[in-house]
């Protein structure tokens, strides 16, 4: 039998080492995800402790009443093979047990264990990365308009940057594309002072997409992470993918839900090439709402 593990929530100043644990798990960590789910739900996160010791950690986020993500699942190496991670998993399983419907994304060595606790798989997605030196590939024509069938010669949305962006026009946005409304977390995620966040706005004022691009920890040196980056169509999240590119030298990364068949031919075009694929699953009901106009996930680590 394995010592029994004493799991905590996860507090600021365990936030540190749980980051150190995820960037050399190469995970890539964005600066300020932690705590922003920390604030999403402050009982979905742990540390499993062995006396002092602290040994593991894994996340079970409660969006809200109708669904929740596990993630963040490690056990440092030396103390692998001893049954921890299996007292954190089902410590954040019982967290989650009444929600209709649970996510997480899978490596393809676990998805049959996964698959195991009632799992079942929905689609991939692929971490992409692209080195650039701070701007967007010059052989991209501009987009002028809306939508791909509306013809004019000026443009008839702008992208707007930080404190000038209407928080309620991408809060209207963004329910009608996620598997649940998400405002709490959206709010932080909008006013982290970690990154930078685009919107793309009509003359109405109606939003047609958002992003975000924020520093990343790789595991060996730094880059930026964009997700989530959220479009009505490709024009549009090519105009937001241009905008958070420029001054952002080195290596980007964004996780492309392959549920979108649009995402993978814009990112290619843009310079991206894939590094990696995980499978997205779910357990209990599917979320009906589309990934069609989702071309970068928040964060795949936490959901």
């Amino acid at each position: 039998m394995p010592t029994p593990l004493t799991i905590r929530p996860l507090t600021a100043h365990d936030i540190p080492t749980v980051m150190a644990w995820a960037r050399q798990e190469g995970f890539t960590p964005g600066v300020g995800d932690v705590a922003i789910y920390r604030q999403t739900d402050r009982q979905g996160l742990w540390v499993g402790w062995l006396d002092q010791e602290p040994v593991g950690c894994i996340a079970g986020v409660r969006y809200n009443a109708a669904y929740g993500f596990v993630g963040l699942f490690l056990v440092v190496p030396d103390h692998r093979g001893k049954g921890y991670g299996l007292q954190l998993w089902r410590h954040a399983l019982q967290h989650l047990a009444d929600l209709p419907c649970v996510g997480l994304e899978a490596a393809p060595d676990r998805v049959e264990e996964y698959a195991g606790w009632g799992f079942a798989a929905a689609s991939p997605t692929t971490r992409w990365q692209r080195l650039g030196d701070g701007t967007a590939p010059p052989s991209l024509a501009p987009v002028r308009s809306a939508s791909p069938t509306e013809a004019s010669s000026q443009p008839t949305w702008c992208v707007l940057a930080g404190e000038a962006i209407p928080e309620a026009a991408v809060q209207r946005f963004d329910a009608l594309r996620e598997p649940s409304p998400r405002p709490h977390f959206l709010h932080q995620w909008l006013h982290h002072s970690a990154g930078t966040v685009h919107a793309l706005l009509d003359r109405e004022g109606t939003c047609h997409g958002f992003g975000r691009i924020r520093p990343c920890l790789l595991k060996r040196g730094e880059g930026w992470r964009i997700g989530p980056l959220v479009a009505d169509h490709p024009g549009a999240a090519r105009a937001l993918m241009e905008s958070l590119l420029q001054r952002h030298a080195g290596a980007v990364l964004i996780d492309g839900p392959g549920a979108n068949p649009q995402a993978a031919p814009l990112l290619e075009e843009l310079g991206f090439v894939p590094l990696s694929q995980t499978l997205r699953m779910y357990r209990g009901s599917t979320p009906v709402v589309s990934l069609a106009d989702v071309y970068g996930l928040a964060c795949l680590e936490l959901g």
